[in-house]
């Protein structure tokens, strides 16, 4: 049997913008894409922290050190401009491969500038966040 797991994930990124005709997907700042170990093409889920949309799309990769998140297509019906998401890449594995999985957790500032990297989706990742008293450290 296969799982899905969390493999990566960018988490609460700013949106700095929405293309309503562009052909689709979302466009990551190159940076954060391998800082996540997230390849240009991989499906990903978003997951709108401000609304609480959830869309599912694919990756581009934006100018490196931009600090770009853009959701294109007709995902920007979903996610406005200022909204903070959080991009999600699972992959499927045996169970083993499940048990030895660290993802890759990128934490990034305000201005989608790389604040932290580590393996635990459940840590805070900047003053002002907690971890939810119900979750069990990685």
């Amino acid at each position: 049997m296969l799982r899905t797991m969390m493999t990566a994930k960018i988490h609460r990124a700013t949106v700095t913008h929405a293309d309503l005709h562009y052909v689709g997907s979302v466009t990551v700042d190159r940076d954060l894409l391998d800082a996540a170990d997230i390849l240009v093409g991989e499906r990903v889920s978003i997951v709108d922290v401000t609304n609480g949309q959830r869309l599912d799309t694919y990756t581009i990769a934006g100018e490196r050190g931009s600090g770009v998140l853009g959701i294109n297509g007709a995902a920007a019906h979903l996610v406005d401009v200022g909204d903070v998401v959080i991009l999600i890449a699972y992959g499927q594995m045996t169970t083993e491969e499940a048990r030895a999985l660290e993802p890759r957790v990128v934490h990034v500032d305000a201005g989608n500038r790389i604040h932290a990297v580590d393996a635990d989706p459940t840590a805070p990742p900047a003053p002002g966040l907690e971890r939810s008293p119900r979750a069990e450290p990685v």
